[in-house]
This record gives C-alpha cells, structure tokens and sequence, in this order.
C-alpha cells in the first residue's frame, strides 16, 4: 500500500491578511528587532495571539555556549506556557527579516508547537514572513509536522 500527504497554504502579499493578522506580524517584526542573535546574525521574532486578543511575543536568544540558546518560537510558547495561557492561543507569526522570503521554524519548534496546539480545541492560524512582499499563511501546527508522534496519557 502506498499512501501520500499533501497540505495546503497560502503565499500572499501582507496587504490581503486582516487586520488582527497584520498587528499580529507587527509585534513580531518588533521582537525580531530585539533579538539576541549576536553568532547567527539572523534576527526572528515570534508572536502569539490569545483568544481575549492579548499578544505575546518572543524573539531567538543565542549564546557562545551553543546550544544553549532558543528559538523565537519557543521563547514565547514556553513564557505563555508558564503563564497558563497555552489553552488559549490561537494564532502564531514568525518574523525573519533576514530571510529571503521565509523562515519556517526548526523542528524542535515544530514539535513544541504541535504539543502546545494540542492544548487547543482548533488549529492556530500561522503566518510565516520575511524580507519577501507576500507572508506564508496556513491553518493547524500539524501540517508542518507529518507523521509527527503524540503521546496519549492513560
């Protein structure tokens, strides 16, 4: 038997995505500009939106003692996550102003965010964006993920 797996997502200029999604992708941009990123001298900012609309955000922090550093992605899923708040997130942008067009997260990130999602009772929106015109928008942490391993507590 052989089977196959595809996905689905957008590529589109940052004028069509709606308002909620463009501020969103604004406070990542903002927390890209603060990243610690002084080794790989690429920057990325991450964003989360809650479902009462509040953002949190996070950037990459790198340190001389590699790989003691963290992606942005993580940096603001584990702060929401120690604040209780992973149940309520419903969107995430990632923002890589160095990247050409865009920069998907590592699979590390990818495995946190599946986790975090699961929490949820509905996909994330995601938006992914760099120096490019046109974002990067799909639904649901999975498809980034596929054959990805979930673990069931009895």
């Amino acid at each position: 038997m052989e089977l196959s797996w595809g996905f689905s997502y957008e590529v589109l200029p940052r004028e069509a995505l709606a308002p909620a999604e463009k501020a969103l992708l604004a406070h990542a941009e903002a927390a890209a500009g603060k990243a610690y990123a002084p080794y790989s001298d690429f920057p990325v900012g991450a964003a989360v939106r809650l479902q009462d609309g509040s953002i949190f955000t996070g950037n990459n922090q790198e340190n001389l003692a590699f790989p003691s550093g963290l992606c942005a992605e993580r940096v603001v899923l584990f702060q929401v996550g120690a604040l209780g708040k992973a149940p309520q997130i419903e969107a995430l942008a990632v923002y890589a102003p160095k990247a050409a067009e865009v920069a998907f997260p590592c699979g590390a990130c990818r495995q946190v965010m599946l986790e975090y999602e699961q929490m949820n009772d509905r996909p994330w929106t995601l938006i992914f964006a760099g120096a490019a015109a046109s974002v990067y928008r799909m639904k649901g942490v999975s498809l980034l993920l596929p054959l990805h391993f979930v673990w069931r507590r009895s």
